[in-house]
């Protein structure tokens, strides 16, 4: 009940336009300031210099860059074009090719079509640099347009492109028999956003059956699955079922999120272990700020440590 009360305070800051006035403002300023634990920074150069970094470490990264629900062509357009720039930035750096993106940045609310075609331009320069890229599932209002549109692609020949599916959600372990017919490459998550009890397990216990559930399907038969977690008993899990299956550490990856355990990345990587990290950066960065101290009530007192400082 705390987790659940805990998601519900949060998501009410995260649409608060007001906080998120002050904190664009102000959260950024200082190097070691308070989200910077989570962000990379605001700037492409800014994320870059953080994958190197991780990718010092042994591990692999996939960027976002941050914002989503724009409300006009002309942003869907902007969002669509700064993709294309990272790609290039990318490519210069000589970072891993792996970036990340949600529809509604691209126009999803706007203009279906739209949103459509500017995936495509993203794809299409994607490939010849062999970049993957992953489409990130929102709120459970966008589930089944966000599979149709990744269907779409994938019917029109890209394999560049994979999906992210939710446990939370009560549909995703049908959606997960749908994407592994297709072949087509999966991160499971357990999912972030506040969901009603029609669509959405409402407790942790139930929401954790299911990931472990999806977790055997995937590893037995997925296409090199993204196991994202931080939880230290799905990864036990995730391990041993792996162990007794004979499937070997090449076949899938584990994901963790920039910032957060740290420590659990590093000893997976020792072991042997293929670990991705997703690396946000942006200016819209403080929904996807919220939504992180949500998940986990011990993020809030990394903060409050971090304000202490600052203050």
């Amino acid at each position: 009940m705390l987790d659940a009360v805990s998601k519900a305070f949060f998501h009410a800051l995260a649409d608060s336009k007001r906080l998120k006035k002050v904190a664009s403002r102000y959260g950024m300023r200082r190097p070691d300031s308070f989200a910077r634990r989570f962000i990379a920074g605001e700037t492409v150069d800014e994320a870059i210099a953080a994958a190197r970094e991780v990718e010092r470490r042994g591990m692999s990264v996939t960027l976002d860059y941050l914002g989503e629900s724009v409300t006009t062509l002309a942003d869907a357009d902007a969002a669509a074009r700064a993709y294309l720039d990272i790609l290039h930035a990318v490519v210069a750096a000589g970072i891993s090719h792996n970036i990340s993106l949600k529809l509604t940045q691209l126009g999803l609310d706007v203009d279906r079509a739209v949103c459509v075609d500017n995936l495509r331009r993203v794809l299409e320069a994607a490939a010849p640099h062999d970049f993957f890229v992953r489409i990130d599932m929102e709120n459970s209002p966008y589930t089944e347009a966000t599979i149709e549109i990744f269907e779409t692609m994938w019917q029109q020949e890209y394999r560049n492109v994979g999906i992210v599916l939710q446990s939370s959600l009560l549909r995703s372990e049908d959606d997960l028999a749908r994407i592994n017919r297709l072949g087509a490459r999966i991160r499971l998550v357990k999912g972030a956003y506040k969901e009603a009890k029609t669509v959405a397990y409402q407790e942790k216990a139930d929401v954790d059956a299911a990931y472990l559930r999806m977790m055997r399907v995937l590893l037995a038969e997925g296409t090199y699955p993204a196991i994202a977690t931080h939880d230290p008993d799905i990864i036990a899990a995730t391990r041993a079922f792996a162990a007794e299956r004979g499937v070997g550490p090449d076949r899938f990856e584990f994901q963790m999120l920039y910032g957060i355990r740290r420590d659990l990345q590093a000893s997976l990587v020792a072991e042997g272990y293929r670990m991705r990290v997703y690396i946000p950066f942006g200016r819209e960065w403080f929904p996807y700020f919220m939504r992180r101290l949500g998940e986990r009530p011990a993020n809030l007192l990394f903060v409050l440590r971090s304000l202490a400082r600052e203050s």
